[in-house]
């Protein structure tokens, strides 16, 4: 085993009560950590970046561009880096990925051409592509019995960052300037990775593979790809992030079309945010004690009824009932998938499991808003939304499917 637990926690002289004590503080710790870092992460997006991006006089094609760059080191580094986590420890990668949230944000105050934030922008991806899988593994070592409820609880506390990220940065944005909102994203980078100092001056990484196993990377990406369960659990994740791309935009632009102000479409957004948050532990709770491909199905089931019933609806409370019903859909997905990956594959691989569940989501992500864009160009907005129904409703049916084959 690659992570903390083993020898952080494993010596005779150490006490059962120790031992918990020590477990307890590596995740506290890691949920701040994880809080800090997001909050960084968002905050230098959400909603500076395209007001700063126009400052600099970008425009159209560009501007997506911009906007995407961040994506693509999630897709490219994720599975190398949770593979890298098994091999040399996760704490030497979890460190590397706080040093760029500490090291990116002082890179803007630089920008002064589209090109040059592109690459900033990139460089910035790279840290929670390779912060977010290492960590899911970590805690999948650190409670093998409740890893559906602590995963779910880290989540909560890194959407808590991403929660306050537009408010704080808008705020900065009316009262100090936009540079100041890359000062503030760089304090928290720094705050996560002054945290992060204390993972790994505190505690140990147990016997990594390269010391202990003659397997390679490439034998550990093999195993994996070769387990069509855990490849389908990642597609299942992978259309859940597909539509919460797709209908965290295009949900604001239906709701200006039909006629609702900028207050009651904030409050819509934010529900489904608040929904997904407050959700997750429990239902990461329960999926420690159910049969975790039931609670997917239905998330996916619950999802797809919510999308399709968007087009359907045209005033402030139905778009706030559907907005709430799909927080919570994404939620039971969201919080089954990484457990249920990381019970179907041996602790050695865990962070090489969990960066593909990343790699393959952060597709969907991608892909999501592109492909119903296009739809809706070509037919309206009810089309897009019954073309993400669809697919949600089709994904939950064969996942419900092959999953239950696998049980019996």
């Amino acid at each position: 085993m690659s992570g903390f637990y083993n020898d952080a926690f494993s010596q005779k002289t150490v006490s059962s009560t120790s031992l918990l004590t020590s477990r307890k503080k590596l995740y506290i710790i890691l949920c701040i950590v994880g809080g800090f870092a997001i909050l960084s992460s968002t905050i230098s997006k959400n909603p500076v970046l395209p007001l700063f991006a126009e400052r600099l006089g970008v425009s159209g094609a560009e501007l997506g561009f911009i906007a995407s760059a961040s994506t693509i080191p999630g897709i490219i580094i994720s599975l190398p880096a949770g593979s890298l986590s098994d091999l040399i420890g996760r704490r030497k990668v979890i460190l590397i990925s706080l040093t760029i949230f500490a090291t990116a944000p002082l890179l803007y105050f630089f920008v002064s051409t589209a090109w040059q934030l592109s690459l900033v922008r990139f460089y910035h991806g790279f840290a929670t592509a390779i912060f977010g899988p290492v960590a899911q593994a970590t805690i999948a070592e650190l409670y093998p019995r409740r890893k559906g409820e602590r995963m779910s609880i880290f989540s909560s506390a890194t959407i808590v960052g991403r929660s306050i990220a537009p408010f704080l940065g808008g705020t900065l944005i009316y009262t100090s300037g936009i540079l100041s909102v890359y000062l503030a994203a760089g304090v928290s980078g720094v705050m996560s990775f002054l945290f992060g100092l204390l993972i790994y001056n505190i505690f140990k990484d147990g016997k990594s593979r390269s010391q202990g196993s003659e397997k390679s990377i490439f034998s550990g990406w093999k195993v994996l790809l070769g387990n069509i369960h855990v490849i389908l659990i990642s597609y299942t994740e992978a259309i859940a992030r597909f539509t919460f791309g797709a209908f965290e935009y295009f949900l604001v632009l239906y709701a200006e079309k039909v006629g609702l102000n900028s207050f009651q479409i904030g409050l819509i957004a934010g529900s489904q945010l608040l929904t997904t948050l407050t959700t997750k532990p429990l239902i990461g709770w329960l999926s420690d004690r159910t049969r975790r491909g039931y609670l997917i199905a239905l998330g996916l089931l619950i999802t797809g009824l919510s999308l399709l019933l968007t087009s359907m609806a045209d005033t402030f409370l139905q778009l706030l009932l559907i907005a709430i019903c799909y927080g919570l859909g994404f939620s039971m997905v969201t919080s089954s998938t990484a457990p249920y990956v990381s019970d179907l594959i041996s602790p050695d691989l865990y962070g090489s499991a969990m960066g593909l569940l990343s790699t393959i989501m952060d597709i969907g992500q991608t892909l999501g808003p592109i492909s119903t864009g296009f739809v809706i160009a070509e037919l309206s907005y009810a089309g897009g939304f019954h073309f993400l129904g669809l697919i949600a409703f089709f994904s939950s049916a064969i996942f419900a499917y092959i999953d239950f084959l696998r049980k019996s």
